[in-house]
This record gives structure tokens, sequence and C-alpha cells, in this order.
């Protein structure tokens, strides 16, 4: 037989003579708030595993989506114009080995001056780290040099512009790469900075695959990391030489196409996307967000991080001068004189 709890308690309470007293309305709803509490705390971590689930199966699709990018060719170096060698009168070797000193001089200025390839992948193009932080991920720049671990060993021309200005593998998956910085890239300059990274010794070193942890898988799958690879045209063409270098509008547009990974294409600044969150939103650059600035002061943030009223720019601008301090005056000048003629936009 089964007892009933309800009556085996009565029973014992008239036997023992004690009295339990019924629990108080304060009691009661204090019992009731905690229960719904709990269910909403339950939701929330139902809804969480939901959201992680949807970043890492969107995150995973984004990286295997492949694309086809368009197959390019050009000499590595550059050779130079016919003309200045008739000028010149230069015979083949000779002519050849100039135009392979000049290029290695382009290359280094273009990686010191405005592309800061080696923040990414390290002294002597060995490998670097990108980000190493456990919530994120661990990205690494690949070893570019021919030693042992080089990503790029067999790479064609073809390679270097997929990687490069597309932001694409060369087994046609999307790279995490700021490509969006040199889609603009003429074929002339990234001839010169393939000729400068292959001028650097065999360096030996294995660089681990890119891992991503929960927080870089949703900053992935919400589009705050962004790959180059979604957003630019496979197909693209692009110039085969760089604008020449003088203080006009199209060399300055040329000049600041690196300016908008962090300060967006329209260079109305905001917060940079894939950036370390402790990085303040960047300045807007169009008049609007420059007004009152003078060519003085606006050199003063590039090669001495100091805003107007003296006080030191934050990180990432404060690195900028070890770039700009590498820039010409011409390429500087430029640079501002495009600055101010773009249409000012609403800061971010």
């Amino acid at each position: 037989m089964v007892s009933q709890p309800g009556i085996c308690i009565g029973w014992w309470q008239r036997a023992s003579g004690i009295k339990i007293a019924p629990e108080s309305p304060r009691s009661v709803r204090v019992k009731k708030v905690l229960k719904v509490i709990g269910i909403l705390l339950g939701l929330v971590v139902l809804a969480a595993g939901a959201f992680y689930l949807w970043a890492g199966s969107a995150a995973n699709s984004k990286l295997a989506t492949s694309y086809t990018v368009h197959a390019v060719d050009f000499p590595v170096p550059f050779p130079l114009d016919s003309a200045e060698v008739r000028k010149m009168r230069l015979r083949p070797e000779a002519a050849a080995k100039l135009a392979g000193e000049r290029a290695l001089e382009r290359g280094e200025h273009l990686v010191e001056s405005r592309y800061g390839c080696l923040e990414c992948h390290g002294g002597g193009f060995s490998g670097g780290v990108m980000v190493d932080a456990a919530p994120i991920g661990r990205l690494f720049g690949p070893n570019l040099t021919t030693g042992k671990g080089s990503r790029t060993l067999e790479y064609h021309v073809a390679d270097w512009d997929r990687i490069v200005r597309h932001g694409v593998r060369k087994d046609g998956l999307p790279a995490i790469m700021p490509s969006g910085d040199f889609e603009m890239m003429s074929d002339q300059e990234l001839s010169d900075i393939i000729h400068y990274i292959r001028s650097f010794p065999p360096a030996d070193n294995e660089v681990p695959p890119r891992t991503l942890g929960p927080v870089g898988k949703v900053l992935v799958a919400t589009g705050k990391i962004v790959l180059s690879a979604t957003v630019l045209d496979p197909q693209a063409a692009h110039a085969a030489m760089p604008p020449a270098a003088a203080v006009t509008l199209e060399f300055g547009k040329h000049m600041a196409t690196t300016c908008t990974g962090c300060h967006s294409r329209d260079l109305a600044g905001g917060p940079i996307q894939g950036g370390d969150p402790a990085w303040p939103p960047a300045r807007n650059l169009t008049p609007t967000g420059l007004a009152g600035w003078t060519y003085e002061q606006f050199l003063g943030a590039m090669r001495e991080a100091k805003r107007p009223d003296g006080t030191m720019l934050k990180e990432p601008m404060a690195g900028m001068p070890k770039f700009a301090n590498k820039m010409t005056d011409v390429e500087l000048q430029a640079l501002w004189m495009y600055l101010k003629s773009v249409p000012g936009v609403a800061s971010r």
C-alpha cells in the first residue's frame, strides 16, 4: 500500500502536538521571484548556446567559401623603360641589374612607409604574431621567406595578387588579411614588394595555422572581423603603374587607400573593425573631422603622434610615426591635399 504524504504529515502533527506555521505571503513571493529568475537564466543560457552554435556555423561557412580570382601576370622586378635603356646605352645585364636595384629601393620604401608588412609577418618576413588571445584566437603572419615553413615558396605572381589584393589564399579560401588596404596597389608596387621580400635570406619557421576562439568566431560571423574576400571584387583589374609621385589629388587618393582599413572607405572613422577593443574610434579624416586643422598640425599627428592640442595620440595611431617618418614630404603633402578635397561626412 502506498502511503499519502499529506495524511502522514497530518497524523504526525496531531500525535506530536507540534504545529507548523503556514508560509508567509512574503516567503511565497520570494520563491516565485526566484523561480522566475531561474527560468530567465535558463533561457539566457539556452539563447547564448544557440547564438554560439550559430556563430560557429556561420564563421565556418564564411571561412569555407571558395573564391575564384582572376589570373594576372607581370615581371618581377619591373624592367626599365626601353627609352631610358636606349638613352643610357645599357647592355641587357646592366639594365636588369639597375632595374632590380631600383625595385629593391621602391619595395623597401613601400614596406616601411605605407604597407606595414613587417607588423604581421615579423622581422625579416619570417613570420609574426597578429593576435594571440585565447577568447579571440591565434592568428599568425606566415613565413614569407624561402626557408622551411615558407608559405610563398611555390607562389607565382597570380598567387601574390590573389592573397595581397583580394584576400584569397592559394587554395581559394578566404584569408584573415586586411587586403582592403592593398586593393589599389598597382602591379609595379606589388612586384617591388615581392622582389624586396625575396631579397631576404631564408628563415626556417613553421608558423602554426590560425585558430579561432569563441569570441573570434562571433566576430567573424557578425562581420566585426572582415574577411576581405567577402567585400572585394575577385575579378577587379589593377593599374599597371602607380600615379606619379607628385602633390596631386590622384597621388593623394592613392596614398589614402592605406588609411581605409581603420578609417573606413569613406574616411568617416568610427570603431575599428577587428581592432583591439581598447583602441579609441578612428578619427573622421574628411573636412568634417579635420575642421580647423592646418598642414603643420597634420604633420604633428603623423610624424610625432601629437594632436593639435599637444596631447599624444593613442594606439594604433601612436605607432604612426615609424611609418610617416619614412614618407617623403611629397607623399604627405599629396595625402593632405586629398583629405581636404573629399566631401565632408558625419563621424560615426
